[in-house]
């Protein structure tokens, strides 16, 4: 989550260099940065921007050749965007070498900035935030197929995310059955309550607390070093996600747990609208969209900072088995970011490769 653009932030920016409309030209392919309007994201109440950057690498010989190409859509994690994610994963190395060395053949790679005013979107659509799981599945989508040389049905298309977007890919995949063909949820956050993401978290009565919203977004903190200032502006992006209400100013979302001195109150109509919208809860009712994808995995790390990661992931693999859903959980040596990015990393080792397998290319 978050943590990521903590440890990583000097080597983000020492590589970022210019990061209005670039191109990144080298051997190989290319990353270039478009930015697109998207009609879901239009009149949203929370003060979204509509117009979204997004990161689009073009495999080698893309303006030479005619052949159309898979896409395989990137969904970031709390706090960061698609540029920040480029350099800091390394991700035009990483798509050159495997093309290169044939882990994967040639494909497009498509990374959209969905940090929101509140650091995360969750994916999710929100009478306040506006529709971003229409906006990727369905306004992306359209965009990249009319604009690129992409191959333009199901079978050829894949998504993958990290933490939040991990969240994000369970849940669209499930929301939207009829886009992607294999999708893969790198440490993904937020499954259901477990650990230190629960009801008694100090954030709930700092939210209830605050006056203004410059309150909530002081949120630039490691969450080892000062808990509060991470989990308070997450647990508000959740509520604007999951519990939106226009009329609860400052925040714009009901939350379900309010104090009265030390006195704590669970609001159950507003936990039932979270509980609906974690991904462990949503399997059951979405098992028909689950057994249509051609392949699901999901893995984590067992030095993981965010306890209630390892914990919800093998949670949900006893669920999607109950339910028998075929998918693959892996437990491996690593943190929450440390094991993700460069050529030796997992969207390198595990990821291509697992789109190579499932995806089809023609």
């Amino acid at each position: 989550m978050h943590q990521l653009k903590h440890i990583f932030l000097c080597t983000i920016f020492i590589g970022l260099g210019a990061s209005q409309a670039w191109s990144q030209k080298a051997e190989g392919g290319r990353f270039d940065r478009i930015n697109y309007t998207a009609p879901s994201l239009a009149d949203n109440v929370g003060g979204e921007e509509p117009t979204r950057s997004v990161s689009i690498y073009l495999p080698p010989g893309y303006e030479k050749s005619k052949m159309r190409y898979p896409v395989i859509y990137f969904l970031h994690g709390y706090g960061v965007n698609d540029s920040l994610m480029v350099v800091w994963l390394e991700l035009k190395k990483v798509m050159d070498r495997a093309i290169a060395q044939q882990r994967i053949p040639p494909v497009l790679l498509v990374i959209p900035n969905c940090e929101s005013r509140y650091f995360g979107s969750f994916y999710t659509n929100s009478v306040v935030n506006g529709n971003w799981g229409d906006f990727i599945a369905h306004d992306l989508v359209k965009h990249v197929d009319l604009n690129y040389r992409t191959i333009p049905r199901k079978e050829a298309r894949g998504l993958f995310g990290h933490s939040m977007g991990g969240n994000g890919v369970l849940r669209i995949v499930m929301k939207y059955p009829d886009i992607y063909n294999a999708a893969y949820a790198l440490s993904p956050g937020a499954l259901h309550w477990s650990k230190e993401f629960n009801l008694d978290n100090a954030a709930f009565r700092t939210l209830q607390e605050v006056t203004n919203e410059a309150a909530i977004l002081q949120h630039d903190e490691d969450p080892t070093i000062n808990p509060s200032r991470f989990w308070t502006p997450l647990m508000a992006a959740l509520g604007r996600s999951f519990s939106p209400d226009v009329n609860a100013q400052p925040l714009q979302a009901k939350l379900p747990v309010s104090y009265q001195g030390t006195e704590r109150s669970i609001h159950v109509e507003v936990l039932e609208l979270w509980e609906k919208n974690f991904p462990i809860n949503m399997a059951h009712h979405h098992i028909d969209a689950l057994k249509l994808l051609r392949g699901l995995k999901f893995d984590w790390g067992r030095q993981e900072e965010f306890p209630h990661i390892p914990a919800t992931c093998r949670e949900l693999s006893a669920r999607l088995s109950a339910l028998g859903i075929q998918h693959e959980a892996e437990e491996y040596i690593g943190g929450h970011v440390d094991n993700i990015g460069g050529t030796s990393g997992r969207i390198t080792t595990e990821v291509l490769p697992f789109f190579a397998i499932l995806l089809e290319f023609k």
